[in-house]
Protein backbone atom coordinates (compact mmCIF):
# COMPACT_ATOMS: atom_id res chain seq x y z
CA UNK A 1 0.00 0.00 0.00
CA UNK A 2 1.16 3.41 -1.02
CA UNK A 3 2.24 5.91 1.96
CA UNK A 4 -0.80 8.35 3.19
CA UNK A 5 -0.01 11.91 4.02
CA UNK A 6 0.15 12.90 7.24
CA UNK A 7 -3.39 14.30 6.96
CA UNK A 8 -5.21 11.27 5.17
CA UNK A 9 -3.48 9.23 7.71
CA UNK A 10 -5.24 11.04 10.56
CA UNK A 11 -8.61 11.02 8.97
CA UNK A 12 -7.85 7.25 8.47
CA UNK A 13 -6.88 7.03 12.01
CA UNK A 14 -10.38 8.64 13.09
CA UNK A 15 -12.63 6.35 11.53
CA UNK A 16 -14.19 4.30 13.44
CA UNK A 17 -13.43 1.11 10.79
CA UNK A 18 -14.48 -2.55 11.14
CA UNK A 19 -14.09 -5.63 9.32
CA UNK A 20 -17.02 -6.07 7.12
CA UNK A 21 -17.81 -2.39 6.72
CA UNK A 22 -19.65 -0.83 3.76
CA UNK A 23 -18.08 2.76 2.77
CA UNK A 24 -18.50 5.35 0.53
CA UNK A 25 -15.73 8.49 -0.16
CA UNK A 26 -16.89 11.36 -1.78
CA UNK A 27 -14.17 13.25 -3.70
CA UNK A 28 -11.87 10.20 -3.65
CA UNK A 29 -9.16 11.46 -5.98
CA UNK A 30 -6.76 9.15 -6.90
CA UNK A 31 -7.83 6.52 -4.16
CA UNK A 32 -5.37 6.69 -1.82
CA UNK A 33 -7.52 6.97 1.20
CA UNK A 34 -9.97 4.55 -0.32
CA UNK A 35 -7.67 2.13 -0.53
CA UNK A 36 -6.33 2.19 3.06
CA UNK A 37 -10.19 1.97 4.16
CA UNK A 38 -10.42 -0.94 1.62
CA UNK A 39 -7.42 -2.61 3.69
CA UNK A 40 -8.98 -2.36 7.09
CA UNK A 41 -12.39 -3.25 6.25
CA UNK A 42 -11.33 -6.51 4.92
CA UNK A 43 -12.41 -8.72 2.57
CA UNK A 44 -15.85 -8.75 3.73
CA UNK A 45 -16.14 -4.97 3.47
CA UNK A 46 -16.66 -2.83 0.71
CA UNK A 47 -15.61 0.35 -0.36
CA UNK A 48 -17.00 2.86 -3.13
CA UNK A 49 -14.96 5.62 -4.11
CA UNK A 50 -16.92 8.35 -5.81
CA UNK A 51 -15.65 11.07 -7.27
CA UNK A 52 -16.90 14.15 -9.87
CA UNK A 53 -13.74 13.90 -11.98
CA UNK A 54 -13.08 11.12 -14.71
CA UNK A 55 -9.61 11.75 -14.82
CA UNK A 56 -9.43 11.49 -10.77
CA UNK A 57 -11.43 7.73 -11.30
CA UNK A 58 -8.95 6.79 -13.95
CA UNK A 59 -5.90 7.49 -11.84
CA UNK A 60 -7.44 5.68 -9.30
CA UNK A 61 -8.59 2.95 -10.86
CA UNK A 62 -4.96 2.24 -12.35
CA UNK A 63 -4.12 1.64 -8.63
CA UNK A 64 -7.15 -0.22 -7.54
CA UNK A 65 -5.94 -3.72 -6.45
CA UNK A 66 -8.37 -4.28 -3.97
CA UNK A 67 -11.05 -6.67 -5.15
CA UNK A 68 -13.02 -5.21 -2.18
CA UNK A 69 -12.90 -1.37 -3.56
CA UNK A 70 -14.36 -0.20 -6.85
CA UNK A 71 -14.39 3.51 -7.87
CA UNK A 72 -17.10 5.40 -10.34
CA UNK A 73 -17.50 8.51 -11.80
CA UNK A 74 -20.29 10.67 -9.57
CA UNK A 75 -20.97 14.03 -8.69
CA UNK A 76 -22.26 13.73 -5.17
CA UNK A 77 -25.35 15.31 -5.54
CA UNK A 78 -26.27 12.78 -8.23
CA UNK A 79 -25.06 9.64 -6.49
CA UNK A 80 -27.74 6.75 -6.65
CA UNK A 81 -27.11 2.71 -5.44
CA UNK A 82 -27.11 1.05 -8.72
CA UNK A 83 -29.66 -2.08 -8.99
CA UNK A 84 -29.07 -4.62 -6.18
CA UNK A 85 -26.35 -3.00 -4.69
CA UNK A 86 -26.66 -2.30 -0.69
CA UNK A 87 -26.37 0.48 0.57
CA UNK A 88 -23.24 1.94 2.52
CA UNK A 89 -22.73 2.15 6.27
CA UNK A 90 -20.22 5.04 6.74
CA UNK A 91 -19.87 7.96 4.39
CA UNK A 92 -16.50 9.87 4.21
CA UNK A 93 -15.91 13.23 2.27
CA UNK A 94 -12.69 15.15 2.10
CA UNK A 95 -12.34 18.08 0.86
CA UNK A 96 -15.88 18.04 -1.40
CA UNK A 97 -17.28 21.70 -2.33
CA UNK A 98 -20.85 20.34 -2.35
CA UNK A 99 -20.46 19.11 1.37
CA UNK A 100 -18.56 22.22 3.00
CA UNK A 101 -20.68 25.09 2.71
CA UNK A 102 -19.83 26.90 0.10
CA UNK A 103 -22.34 25.53 -2.49
CA UNK A 104 -25.94 25.32 -0.52
CA UNK A 105 -27.86 24.53 -3.51
CA UNK A 106 -25.69 21.44 -3.92
CA UNK A 107 -25.26 20.08 0.24
CA UNK A 108 -28.97 19.91 0.34
CA UNK A 109 -29.24 17.57 -2.55
CA UNK A 110 -26.18 15.96 -1.91
CA UNK A 111 -27.26 14.68 1.75
CA UNK A 112 -30.79 13.66 0.27
CA UNK A 113 -28.65 11.80 -2.29
CA UNK A 114 -26.41 10.54 0.41
CA UNK A 115 -29.09 9.84 3.02
CA UNK A 116 -30.72 7.03 0.31
CA UNK A 117 -27.39 5.20 0.18
CA UNK A 118 -27.06 4.76 3.35
CA UNK A 119 -28.30 2.24 6.12
CA UNK A 120 -30.33 4.80 9.11
CA UNK A 121 -28.22 5.92 11.63
CA UNK A 122 -24.95 5.82 9.04
CA UNK A 123 -22.53 8.64 10.00
CA UNK A 124 -21.09 11.23 7.53
CA UNK A 125 -17.33 12.16 8.18
CA UNK A 126 -16.04 15.85 6.87
CA UNK A 127 -12.97 16.95 7.15
CA UNK A 128 -14.36 20.22 9.35
CA UNK A 129 -12.67 18.95 12.51
CA UNK A 130 -9.53 17.98 13.78
CA UNK A 131 -9.30 15.75 11.95
CA UNK A 132 -13.32 15.22 11.42
CA UNK A 133 -16.32 15.83 12.27
CA UNK A 134 -19.09 13.33 12.39
CA UNK A 135 -22.81 14.46 10.99
CA UNK A 136 -25.75 12.54 11.77
CA UNK A 137 -26.28 12.16 7.94
CA UNK A 138 -29.70 11.29 8.03
CA UNK A 139 -30.44 14.03 10.63
CA UNK A 140 -28.47 16.48 8.28
CA UNK A 141 -31.07 15.29 5.31
CA UNK A 142 -33.70 15.81 6.68
CA UNK A 143 -32.66 19.54 7.71
CA UNK A 144 -31.86 19.97 4.64
CA UNK A 145 -28.34 21.52 5.66
CA UNK A 146 -25.14 20.74 8.02
CA UNK A 147 -25.98 21.70 11.00
CA UNK A 148 -21.59 24.32 11.20
CA UNK A 149 -22.51 25.95 14.50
Amino acid sequence: MAELSPRLAAVLEALPLREGLRVLEVGCGSGALARAIADRVGPSGRVLGIDRSPLAVQAAERACDHGNLEVRVAAVEHFRLRGGERPFDLVVAIRVGALDGRHPELETEALTRLAAATVPGAPLFLDQGDPLVEVPLHDAAAAGRIDRD
